[in-house]
């Protein structure tokens, strides 16, 4: 169990990510690619990266085992930034780092020349890593377009969530509304974890991280004194096969008014209001847009959450 004990101070500093984390949802990825876990999520990405790719570069098979502990300087805070700059972030690991937490991995792990090397700040073996992880990134994760548009569709779609409960209930509510992921005993937030372990942010807050790739629990920094930070799974919808009638049905000017209406996020019944509509008229027009990927629609509880796609929100632009 992982336990994060939370003070006030905390909680007013509380934050979830805008937008998915690029090296977070890369290293986690690698994960996916090799288990079996999630086929009706995961299962038509995870063959065409096979494809793509063949094997997982060696380098990040000596990182990143299937399970268990990786190096926290894989996932360096700048690449909320941009790839880029985690990237480069990552190529200026300190060497001491690098030693201290290269040590932590399995001793049994294969390619331990190549490990050793990087250890010591070699920096070919710093960039032969950056290389790799690169090429891994662009060949499973961007050469299909589809699938990093579906990572930032789900990715905002719990968003939406966690900013309707912070509003409605504070970092409290925020909180609460994790439930099964996380458990909310105050002052303490508790999640299954591989090991025992008590994380105290001492004022620090704690940024909160959805993730597509991230499976069943969630992931933080293996040392204490990084930023505080929680990866967790997010829920995933089934992608809603295309309907060959779905653009026809999309124009006429009520149905463009409820994709402008939907903004940053909507329920049914504000749908209706805002567009002027009757609740089922809504709830139609949202089906269609829904079908013709304009949308992304989350069920909370007796509710449902509808949210812009990117194709969506590139069509209003």
């Amino acid at each position: 169990m992982l336990r994060i004990h939370l003070t006030g101070e905390d909680l007013a500093r509380i934050r979830v990510a805008d937008r998915p984390d690029p090296l977070w949802e890369t290293v986690l990825s690698t994960h996916r690619f090799r288990d079996r876990r999630g086929t009706h999520v995961y299962g038509g990405w995870r063959e065409g990266a096979r494809r793509r790719l063949g094997a997982l570069p060696g380098t990040l098979r000596a990182l990143i085992p299937p399970t268990g502990y990786f190096p926290d300087f894989l996932n360096p805070p700048q690449a909320a930034e941009s790839w880029d700059s985690g990237l480069d972030a990552l190529r200026a690991t300190p060497r001491r780092r690098l030693a201290a937490e290269i040590s932590r991995l399995d001793p049994a792990t294969p390619f331990h020349g190549w490990l050793r090397a990087l250890a010591g700040g070699d920096r070919e073996a710093v960039e032969q890593l950056a290389t790799d992880l690169a090429r891994y990134h662009r060949t499973a994760l961007q050469a299909d377009a589809s699938v990093w548009a579906r990572v930032h569709a789900d990715v905002a779609a719990d968003r939406a969530v966690r900013a309707r409960d912070l509003m409605a209930g504070g970092a409290q509510g925020l909180l609460e509304g994790m439930r099964p992921v996380l458990r909310w005993n105050a002052p303490v937030l508790e999640a299954p974890y591989p090991v025992a372990r008590d994380l105290h942010p001492g004022g620090r807050g704690l940024l909160l991280v959805p993730s597509f790739f991230c499976s069943r629990r969630p992931v933080t920094y293996a040392d204490d004194g990084q930023t505080p930070v929680l990866v967790y799974p997010i829920e995933h919808t089934p992608p809603t096969p295309g309907s060959p009638t779905a653009l026809p049905r999309l124009l006429g000017t009520t149905r463009a008014r409820v994709l402008r209406c939907i903004g940053n996020g909507t329920t049914t019944g504000e749908l209706a209001r805002s567009a002027a509509v009757s609740p089922a008229s809504a709830s139609q027009h949202a089906r269609v847009l829904r079908d013709a990927g304009l949308i992304h629609s989350t069920r909370r509880g007796s509710e449902v959450l509808h949210t812009l796609t990117p194709l969506g929100l590139e069509l209003l632009r």
